[in-house]
């Protein structure tokens, strides 16, 4: 379906004034060339100036049956023919002929000039291209310079290689530089023409492509990719260098034999479209032919890319001429972060069209069929541009919107489709624009913003009586040949009705049906050379918004009105597309000009500042525009309200305004606009509305949509709201909806807002604490604001959590640590909110000891693990008159939370404290803190999480002057292992301990430390000190256990030789008496 709005894209047109009857135009380079009937002389005029003045004329050596130009080295390239024979030629260097200059210079292909012709200076030049088989088609690249030429069953791909006078006999080199659109528009300045260094261009012919079952009549070449059209079909194929070339030899043949097979069986072509891979399963082999530069260059290897053939319908009366195609084009696109001398195209869109359709693909990031154009009426030729497609018919000019932007925009941000941005999408439906009647055209081409059209009268010519006795010839001939090819398979077309009403009809003959072209009338029957000149994009889409209105009065949710919306939202990117790319093209030239011409840049940029401004401007006024049509639209598409609206900047208050509904209507805010505020809302913002504002947001949700209402309050944006009037609105709501934990605790809020401290407390009592923290994790901005899935850095409690830390800490540490363990929160956020409340020292340490009880995440465990341990040496390094006012985490005078004894039974990283600790304990000799750090830290090495390693460097703040200190250090030393040292140690400070240490430590693999270790340091030390009653006591306690755990041998070989026997004899019995019992 095509779309028709009453806007015109055309601002004015002139008459070109030239000489002679056109018969062939082209256009580029800020210049039209025009070719008079007869073909053998061109003429070019300045379409940048009013009136197009004359540049310069010249003569061709023959007669010009096709020709181009190419932006890229800015020469032209023409199909001549002279004395029965077709030559291809390139006329480089054509602007010195400005100058009245008549030097010309004629070479080969390959062969630059040498002598007094280049002393002589610049000078046009005509380049003759040697083919081996009669050149049909040509087509220029309009980002490498290339050629590609289409002969009756080839395709030849020349590259364009520039050199300059100083390089002519070194190897040529590829066109590196780009020629831009300000470079060629100011050179057609005839002043502006000479050039100290001119620079010579020159082909190389670098690959042959050979074709099966296709005629080219048409072909396109933009950078890798080359189209070719026959009468019928479209195939688009990818060239490329690679050093490990794929073989196509062998499927090409398969494939041509394959045809063979079956070519004598088809009367006609199927309908085809393949589009990417399935493109190769076409019955058209391409093959490539080596030119012998694959050494230097690579070789080349070819996919197919898209295949398209057409069919006539014949029973619905079409004939092959009325299915022929034309206007074959392949367009490249940049993106604005694009360098065109550097980088190839983002996007490269393929054109075809037949007389009745015409048919846009985007061949980049995947084949798809963007538009399909149904034309009104038969379309002699069609032009693509960034903006629009033109066409022309018998007597008028159309034009129709194009996708390519909606494209562009995709591939320069492929997450352009989400809440943030959108776009209209690349399957919209097109529209046409107002048509422009004209009189007998004929051709069309486009530079810029100007449409050149050629019209000429018709003439009746003589020959038709002829061509109508010519063709019923040709009908009875192809009615008997059809017969016999039928009744030859077996098939009587008497006893078919369809098949004799087929053959019946005159349109199986591509021979007569194809017209050739109409010799135009020498007499002259009238012509003119018209140059049409479109609007800006500006302009254009503000008669669009000024035509939407009449849809946005009638009907604002027509689709029409979200559809001209659309159409203009795309003009507009294409237009942002180019004015970036011109302001890079501009400062890329202001660079090395600085020092000829340093007012001129600047001008150019400041226009283009300006342009780029307007068009900003109006892209988020469009945007806007959109967003109010989403916004009440549909439920299907309500959601695109959203990145609209945030894509038009404007203010959430602006948008309320906007979405208000009219005074006698009842209608209420659209989805979409609801679907935008919760968006705004639920996210975080820092925007703050005002108390107006924020009621009106209050009032909107509790009309539309009250079961929202405690998210909406919770909300950081608004904390400016009436907590009265909301309170109310609250109220109403819980005697309709009922008791729930979040809406209760939103009316405490509120209430704490109002300082009615009594009534926040019977509110808060309503429901358990565990009931609360279910509440809490529901709705969690209650109690804090922002830090939304580690988007913010930058949390902050709300007024209830400061409430909740003075007067239910715990509450307030078990919601947080739900919180966390819901992933609502992280833990990062979690210990800046504590910072924030000046808790770091209690809650935050007791949030961290909850932490270790709920978390099953061993990187979040070792962390908080560090953490609290590091706190506790802290602690313990400051003196008791020191712990209120030193070190950030100071114990402050309220209890924790937790006690160790707590953390013990509750939390399976704190371990029950050895045996032998409680010996070393002071009692009651430091303050309560200072103990229950103590207790605390010792129990986490006794536990089994704690990695020993990570705490030893601050373990050396502790000194092991004194017990308790001395026992943590032993607590380490005994982690890691090191039991006979510890045993030393021990023995040396406190010798009571040691069996208790030993009973718990030397156990299973560690008890032959038993007779190995303690048994001799115990002897030795006794003896030393005879009168030790603790040293004797831990001595007899070792003998049972070694007694008890070895042989009667094992014994007396670890009694001491200056041992008393009496002594050790009753050991040694007790172990005799267990080895016999045993």
């Amino acid at each position: 379906m095509v779309h028709v709005y009453n806007c015109h894209p055309f601002s004015s047109q002139q008459i070109v004034q030239v000489e002679q009857e056109p018969g062939l135009i082209c256009c580029g380079g800020g210049a039209l060339f025009v070719v008079a009937t007869g073909g053998c002389k061109v003429e070019a005029y300045n379409l940048e100036k009013e009136g197009c003045p004359l540049i310069c004329r010249f003569a061709t050596m023959g007669t010009v049956k096709s020709i181009q130009h190419s932006r890229m080295g800015d020469y032209l390239v023409t199909i001549e023919g002279k004395n029965c024979a077709t030559y291809l030629r390139a006329y480089t260097n054509w602007r010195y002929q400005a100058e009245g200059k008549a030097r010309v210079g004629v070479r080969l292909l390959g062969h630059l000039l040498r002598g007094a012709s280049v002393r002589g200076g610049a000078q046009m030049e005509i380049i003759e291209i040697p083919l081996s088989e009669r050149p049909v088609a040509v087509a220029c690249c309009p980002v490498t310079g290339d050629l590609l030429v289409g002969c009756e069953n080839t395709l030849v791909l020349f590259t364009l290689r520039r050199q300059n006078q100083q390089s002519q006999n070194q190897s040529q080199q590829m066109v590196q530089s780009t020629w831009t659109n300000s470079q060629q528009s100011s050179s057609q300045s005839q002043g502006q023409i000479m050039d100290s260094n001119p620079n010579f261009l020159d082909f190389e012919r670098s690959v042959i492509l050979h074709l099966s079952q296709m005629k080219p009549k048409q072909v396109a070449l933009c950078g890798e990719y080359v189209a070719v059209q026959g009468e019928l079909e479209v195939l688009v194929v990818k060239l490329e260098t690679s050093s490990d070339p794929k073989t196509l030899e062998e499927s090409d043949t398969k494939k041509t034999d394959h045809l063979e097979d079956h070519v004598d069986f088809q009367i006609l072509p199927i309908h085809q479209e393949l589009l990417g891979d399935r493109a190769k399963d076409c019955d058209i082999a391409v093959s490539i032919e080596k030119t012998g530069l694959e050494d230097s260059k690579g070789q080349y290897t070819l996919s197919y890319v898209l295949f398209r053939r057409f069919t006539p319908d014949f029973f619905q009366g079409c004939s092959v001429e009325e299915t022929q195609l034309h206007s074959l084009q392949l367009y490249p696109l940049f993106t604005g972060n694009q360098s065109m001398s550097l980088q190839e195209p983002s996007c490269v869109f393929c054109f075809f069209s037949l007389p009745s359709a015409g048919y846009l693909y985007s061949l980049k990031g995947g084949v798809e069929l963007l538009s399909a154009y149904q034309y009104p009426e038969k379309v002699l030729k069609a032009v693509l541009t960034d903006y629009l497609l033109h066409v022309i018919t018998k007597s008028a000019l159309q034009c129709f919107t194009v996708r390519c932007a909606a494209v562009a925009a995709r591939i320069e941000d492929p997450y352009i489709d989400s809440t943030m941005k959108a776009c209209p999408p690349c399957s919209m439906e097109v529209c046409a624009l107002r048509i422009q009647l004209f009189i007998g055209l004929r051709s069309v081409c486009v530079y810029g913003h100007h449409v050149v059209l050629l019209s000429a009268a018709d003439a009746e010519t003589t020959e038709e009586p002829e061509r109508t006795t010519q063709r019923r010839g040709l009908e009875l001939k192809e009615h008997t040949l059809l017969t016999g090819i039928l009744l030859a398979v077996g098939i009587d077309p008497a006893t078919t009705p369809a098949l004799e009403s087929l053959l019946s009809r005159p349109f199986l003959s591509r021979k007569w049906t194809i017209s050739s072209p109409k010799e135009t009338s020498t007499a002259g029957h009238g012509w003119n050379l018209y140059v049409v000149d479109t609007v800006s994009p500006l302009t254009l889409y503000q008669e669009m918004v000024e035509y939407s209105q009449r849809y946005a009065e009638t009907n604002p949710q027509a689709q029409s009105l979200r559809h001209l919306l659309s159409e203009a939202h795309l003009l507009l990117r294409t237009s942002l597309l180019q004015t970036s790319e011109q302001q890079r093209i501009i400062e890329e030239d202001s660079s090395p000009s600085l020092q000829a011409d340093t007012e001129g840049p600047s001008v150019k940029q400041a226009a283009v500042r300006t342009d780029s401004t307007e068009l900003e401007e109006a892209f988020k006024q469009n945007c806007a525009q959109l967003g109010d049509c989403f916004s009440r639209g549909s439920q299907r598409e309500c959601h695109l309200a959203l990145p609209y609206y945030r894509m038009s900047g404007l203010s959430v208050t602006e948008l309320m305004a906007r979405n208000r509904p009219l005074a006698g209507r009842p209608q209420s805010y659209g989805p979409g606009f609801l679907f935008y505020l919760k968006h705004y809302l639920f996210e975080e913002t820092e925007q703050v509305l005002s108390q107006e504002a924020a009621d009106e947001v209050i009032d909107i949700f509790s009309q539309s949509e009250p079961s929202q209402l405690v998210s909406v309050c919770a909300s950081p944006s608004l904390i400016n709201t009436s907590p009265a009037k909301t309170l109310q609105i609250l109220q109403h709501l819980e005697n309709t909806a009922g008791v729930s934990v979040p809406l209760t605790t939103t009316m405490a809020t509120m209430m704490l807002r109002l300082e009615d401290l009594p009534e926040y407390t019977r509110l808060m009592e309503r429901h358990a604490e565990m009931v609360l923290v279910y509440g809490f994790i529901e709705e969690p901005r209650l109690l804090l604001h922002g830090g939304d899935g580690g988007q913010h850095a930058h949390v902050r409690p709300t007024a209830l959590t400061r409430q909740l830390a003075k007067s239910q800490p715990g509450l307030l540490v078990a919601a947080v640590v739900a919180l966390h363990e819901n992933n609502k929160v992280q833990l990062q956020h979690a210990d800046h909110i504590f910072k924030e409340l000046d808790c770091e020292n209690c809650l935050q340490v007791d949030f961290w000891e909850a932490m270790l009880m709920a978390s099953s995440q061993e990187t979040i465990i070792q962390e908080l693990l560090f953490r609290v341990a590091s706190v506790y040496i802290d602690r313990l390094t400051n003196t008791p008159s020191e712990t209120h006012t030193n070190g950030p985490h100071a114990p402050s005078k309220r209890r924790p939370l937790k006690s160790a004894d707590d953390l013990i039974n509750s939390c399976s990283h704190y371990g029950a404290l050895y045996p032998w600790l409680i010996v070393l304990n002071p009692a009651h000799t430091t303050s309560s803190q200072h103990q229950e750090a103590l207790y605390k830290l010792q129990s986490l090495l006794c536990g089994p999480s704690l990695s020993v390693g990570s705490v030893m460097p601050l373990m050396e703040r502790l000194s092991d002057e004194t017990l308790w200190g001395f026992s943590l250090h032993l607590l380490c030393a005994t982690r890691r292992g090191q039991y006979d040292s510890s045993i030393e140690k021990l023995l040396d400070r406190c010798p009571q301990a040691i069996i208790a240490y030993a009973n718990h430590h030397l156990q299973d693999s560690h008890m032959v430390l038993w007779w190995q270790k303690l048994l001799p340091e115990l002897c030795n030390r006794t003896r030393v000190a005879a009168d030790n009653s603790i040293l004797l006591a831990a001595l007899k306690e070792t003998l049972v256990v070694v007694a008890m755990e070895t042989s009667p041998t094992e014994f007396l070989e670890l009694m001491p030789e200056d041992g008393t026997a009496s002594y050790f004899l009753p050991y040694l019995l007790t172990c005799s008496q267990r080895h016999l019992l045993a």
